[in-house]
């Protein structure tokens, strides 16, 4: 992609309404605003962290329009696509944040978020990177901080080393999961993850990859 066209999505992207990146106006006086300001309802919050082009996200707002659905991410070029696709479907149930998911306590008070969904984040392999997965102990206090009592965190991935990891991760923690399985689409929770199939989950399938789905209560 050349420099123009990078610039282009960027410029749509800062255009963007439903979507909150740095120094928009709202950017850093939306925490605990998200129902009032930005969907006008006061329906439950589900983040998708780490969304890409919001595949989970545009996917869960279609199924259910009595929920907002945020996709956060980093990139604006992966946003963008989510942009274009939810201008298509006509949503009025998504939005994006762009930003880093370590300040995401920024951004969500306390209860503000019930469900947080982790769509095949890299999986970090190497023990120095420990810190930087998206379900390590460090980031798993982030999400407890932004999700209400009891609020629920997903976790999908391809990476069978970084399923095993979670399953550590909670277990010191004292926490049971709702649902392990290491091979979702052989499995009775298919049906929890709603038919959604992100761009590389389908990839990953066709390849013989197996999917691993962990559902905790925090």
């Amino acid at each position: 992609m050349g420099r123009r066209q990078k610039q282009i999505r960027f410029d749509y992207v800062t255009a963007c309404k439903f979507v909150l990146e740095y120094k928009k106006d709202l950017f850093d006086k939306i925490i605990g605003k998200w129902n009032e300001v930005m969907f006008k309802n006061s329906n439950p919050i589900t983040l998708e962290i780490g969304c890409g082009k919001g595949e989970y996200t545009i996917g869960m707002a279609e199924l259910f329009p009595e929920r907002n659905f945020i996709g956060v991410d980093i990139k604006g070029s992966r946003i963008y696509k989510g942009i274009l696709e939810t201008e298509k479907k006509e949503l009025k149930n998504v939005a994006f944040l762009r930003t880093m998911v370590l300040l995401i306590e920024s951004f969500f008070k306390k209860g503000e978020v019930e469900e947080i969904w982790l769509t095949f984040p890299d999986p970090r392999p190497l023990d120095g990177d420990e810190k930087r997965r998206l379900f390590s102990p460090r980031f798993l206090a982030l999400y407890k901080s932004i999700l209400i009592d009891g609020g629920i965190l997903n976790l999908k991935t391809d990476n069978h080393d970084l399923y095993l990891y979670a399953l550590e991760t909670i277990a010191e923690m004292g926490i049971k999961p709702l649902i392990a399985t290491d091979d979702l689409y052989n499995s009775p929770f298919e049906k929890d993850c709603f038919g959604i199939k992100t761009t590389y989950e389908k990839r990953y399938l066709e390849e013989g990859t197996k999917i691993n789905y962990l559902k905790i209560q925090m």
